[in-house]
């Protein structure tokens, strides 16, 4: 009786994290995302991005954006990988900022930037990626240096 218990549980719980995933890459249908998964390669966060590759576009940024959904965000894609810093100015919400390496890797994260700051916030190391998501998206879904993002929908790659 306790097996058949534990069995039928089991399928359940298999069941909802099938249809978890199955959500999530459905979100993602609609268009660019970034998937952030642990060094063990567990899944921790996936979020539907809008892409700034362009100057204009990475100048501008999240500014003036007074809502972000949850798992939404820009993905700022650099033409190569170099130090890089950002500031808050013009934006009234405050954001997490994942900088991650050329091939992905998670090498820092600034936590709830202040809104409307001027100072310039980065990290040690050379990003050519920096995720823009709500304040505490990192804290909440346990994301850290050393995680890996993966790119769907989107060119991981500009001139500019």
């Amino acid at each position: 009786m306790e097996r058949e218990l534990h069995r039928r549980l089991r399928l359940r719980i298999g069941g909802f994290a099938f249809a978890v995933v199955l959500l999530a890459l459905l979100g993602c249908a609609r268009g660019p995302c970034v998937s952030i998964a642990g060094a063990d390669g567990k899944p921790r966060a996936m979020v539907v991005v809008e892409v700034a590759s362009t100057g204009p576009q990475r100048e501008l940024g999240l500014m003036f954006r007074k809502h972000l959904d949850d798992n939404a965000g820009m993905i700022f894609v650099f033409p190569d990988a170099a130090p890089r810093n950002f500031w808050m100015h013009n934006t009234p919400i405050p954001l997490d900022m994942i900088f991650a390496d050329a091939s992905g890797h998670v090498i820092g994260i600034v936590a709830n930037a202040e809104p409307y700051s001027d100072k310039l916030d980065g990290v040690e190391g050379n990003a050519e990626y920096v995720l823009e998501v709500n304040g505490g998206f990192c804290a909440k879904n346990g994301i850290k240096p050393g995680d890996k993002m993966d790119f769907s929908g989107f060119s991981t790659h500009t001139s500019e």
